[in-house]
């Protein structure tokens, strides 16, 4: 008999896929519903007068970061004790993840985080630097979702059932 993970371990990564599936179904309706609207110069600027689009905003970046965060931290890690590998940094784990198919490119992973601290912080004092993150964020968090699809199809894979 050969095992092809670790039983010890599929508990977590069981747990923390679940908890991923949510994070993602959450800022996937904030993603389709912000992004249904054509984002220009012109409707960021309208963030400082229109709570409801800056609450959107709002509601979108927690989502973002809240997914990002569990994914770096929690579910690719779990995943990667699952098959034996003990990383011990964040890059060790997001080296792994791009080895094993989960994220495209480690440095882009990462690089999703440029995007989450610009609109946290910028839309008030740049509008154009704003949309860039805005329309860069679009496709990061449309990344994450890959990710979340390609851990699940590995635990698929392994014949794992949450």
């Amino acid at each position: 008999m050969s095992l092809r993970y670790l039983p010890e371990h599929a508990e977590a990564a069981l747990l923390a896929l679940d908890l991923a599936r949510k994070e993602a179904a959450h800022l996937r309706y904030t993603h389709r519903t912000l992004y249904a609207q054509p984002i220009d110069a012109a409707w960021v600027r309208q963030l400082a007068t229109r709570d409801d689009l800056a609450e959107k905003i709002d509601a979108f970046v927690s989502r973002f970061g809240r997914l990002q965060d569990h994914l770096g931290e929690k579910l690719i890690p779990r995943f990667a004790s699952l098959l034996g590998e003990a990383p011990k940094s964040v890059l060790d784990v997001l080296v792994y993840a791009e080895t094993m198919q989960w994220v495209e490119s480690a440095e882009t992973f990462i690089g999703a985080r440029k995007p989450r601290n610009l609109l946290v912080h910028e839309y008030m004092s740049d509008t154009q630097l704003f949309l860039q993150a805005l329309l860069s964020a679009r496709e990061s968090a449309e990344m994450l979702f890959r990710t979340v699809a390609a851990i699940e199809t590995e635990a698929a894979a392994l014949g794992l059932q949450s």
